[in-house]
């Protein structure tokens, strides 16, 4: 087993429960999802038996081929966090537990229309905390429009919000908006009450801002191996 892998782990564990005791919180209430991009399916076979049950991937090949490749582990929870596209909705929607990129009606519509049978996808709404549009989320003001489409949709389970907090303003007052744009979309579903928030420089904050899943890589799974 990788030690500096383990102490990696171990040490964002300890900062988690240290930012949920300042916060206020039950540790229990926090999700901490590894993020695994580049990284080889070998290493999410290190981080389980670490004890790791939630891993998180940005591209829809990398989630494809890694969950085919881990096929025999139980219990392991596969986050999609990158941008969806319409023509790849099918290969998310086999591959992912959970998609925390929806941030506009086509996407919903494709990942439903990609349905097999009565199953059932864990989504979230993507909010763009920035004012670039070209930036994946969508507005905050159109929060409320967008859930209320997902909502409609039988086979997709709104959970919640996600979002990624700008480079030039402080997080927790990004994620202070995220906790608004929460509410709205519980207005529409009351128990949709995920907040994905929160990664490897910012988690803290997010934390205290009510984050329920974290999103953190390098912290605990090292530098990315170079890629070809």
């Amino acid at each position: 087993m990788d030690t500096a892998l383990a102490d990696r782990l171990a040490a964002v564990d300890d900062r988690i429960r240290d930012a949920a005791r300042a916060a206020d919180r039950d540790v229990s209430g926090i999700t901490r999802i590894v993020v695994t991009k580049f990284h080889p399916a070998a290493l999410v076979q290190d981080l389980y038996a670490l004890g790791v049950r939630h891993v998180g991937e940005n591209r829809q090949q990398e989630l494809t081929a890694k969950r085919a490749e881990l096929v025999g582990i139980p219990d392991l929870t596969w986050h999609f966090i990158g941008q969806a596209q319409t023509n790849k909705a099918r290969l998310v929607r086999a591959g992912a537990d959970a998609v925390h990129s929806v941030d506009r009606a086509r996407i919903a519509d494709a990942l439903h229309n990609a349905a097999p049978g009565d199953d059932v996808l864990d989504v979230l709404v993507q909010v763009n905390l920035t004012d670039d549009p070209g930036r994946g989320g969508v507005a905050p003001e159109e929060v409320g429009a967008l859930a209320t489409h997902v909502a409609a949709l039988d086979s997709l389970r709104l959970r919640g919000v996600m979002a990624v907090a700008p480079l030039d303003e402080q997080p927790g007052r990004a994620f202070e908006r995220l906790r608004r744009c929460a509410d709205a979309v519980r207005v529409v579903v009351p128990d949709a009450d995920w907040i994905s928030a929160g990664m490897t420089g910012d988690f803290p904050e997010a934390i205290a801002m009510g984050a329920t899943h974290l999103r953190i890589g390098s912290a605990i799974t090292g530098p990315r191996p170079p890629r070809d």
